[in-house]
């Protein structure tokens, strides 16, 4: 009984342990949520605003010519950007691009695969450890730490080096899978089509007449000028957002994963007292039963 006594009163030290530890990483995680969730809402009406105009000029008659970044060609060769994080401790939040970009080649990129045309473009560590495992897939492995210098000018020669391979067909297809940060519970994975840029449907007359009035656009001091300075600043600031929403997607749920982690503590917490104070209250009943058993022995 004094084994068992002992084994629980450990068992309770470590839980406690533990629990000192996932508080800690929940108020760390809290803070850097703090800022990593300004610069996204900072930046995601503006990064959404512009998106929407550069899908408006590309779809305009003119502008369809003159955008290469716009050129639609055969998917032969793909570019997955796979962005994750470099620790773990946060939930399904490394785990969920995993399985999209598994799903996302099944569906759409299987041709592609089995000839070895899909590359996958790794930014944070912890999305490689599970797809290397893969067959016929070829990986970029240059920027897999990019989370430690997010800036928008490191991020910026990332997105200049995926938009030049476009141009020179190096890929056909680009898109970048992330964690879309809706709030500190909540982070959806998805997968964006970076290139070639996306152009706005139209599914009936009506529908073609309005986004025609929308790429109507006047350009001064001309269209080509606007175009080669405005459409690859776009595209890089477009690429930035998606990093700063996957970055506050990490912090939402390590934050998250983190105070679950602390409450199932404190539950087993309980659990091990409850079980603490039976086996005590079942060893001192043991020991008053000798006692009274010793005394009647001796006096009988």
């Amino acid at each position: 009984m004094p084994a068992q006594l002992k084994e629980v009163r450990n068992r309770i030290g470590a839980v406690k342990n533990t629990q000192k530890i996932t508080k800690a990483m929940k108020l760390v995680a809290a803070s850097k949520l703090r800022r990593a969730q300004e610069r996204i809402t900072q930046m995601r009406p503006y990064s959404v605003k512009l998106n929407d105009m550069l899908s408006n000029i590309a779809s305009g008659s003119e502008g369809n010519a003159n955008i290469v970044y716009a050129s639609e060609r055969a998917p032969e060769k793909v570019l997955l950007v796979a962005v994750t994080s470099d620790k773990g401790l946060c939930g399904g939040f490394n785990s969920s691009i995993s399985k999209l970009a598994k799903s996302v080649i099944a569906e759409r990129y299987s041709e592609q695969k089995a000839a070895g045309n899909v590359e996958v473009m790794i930014i944070g560590k912890k999305s490689y450890d599970v797809l290397k495992k893969e067959e016929d897939l070829t990986f970029n492995l240059e920027h897999i730490d990019l989370f430690n210098r997010l800036t928008f000018d490191n991020v910026a020669e990332v997105a200049e080096y995926v938009m030049d391979s476009f141009i020179d067909k190096k890929y056909d297809v680009v898109e970048i899978l992330y964690n879309q940060f809706k709030n500190q519970v909540t982070q959806i994975a998805v997968s964006e089509r970076f290139l070639p840029i996306t152009k706005l449907e139209s599914d009936d007359a009506e529908t073609a007449k309005v986004s025609k009035a929308k790429s109507d656009f006047i350009y001064q001091p001309s269209q080509a000028a606007i175009i080669e300075e405005l459409v690859p600043k776009i595209l890089k600031t477009q690429f930035f957002r998606n990093l700063l929403d996957s970055n506050a997607s990490e912090h939402g749920a390590r934050m998250t994963a983190m105070a679950n982690a602390t409450e199932n503590a404190e539950e087993l917490l309980r659990d091990l007292k409850i079980m603490y104070n039976r086996a005590r209250q079942a060893a001192i009943t043991t020991e008053l039963t000798e006692i009274v058993s010793g005394a009647a022995a001796l006096q009988g």
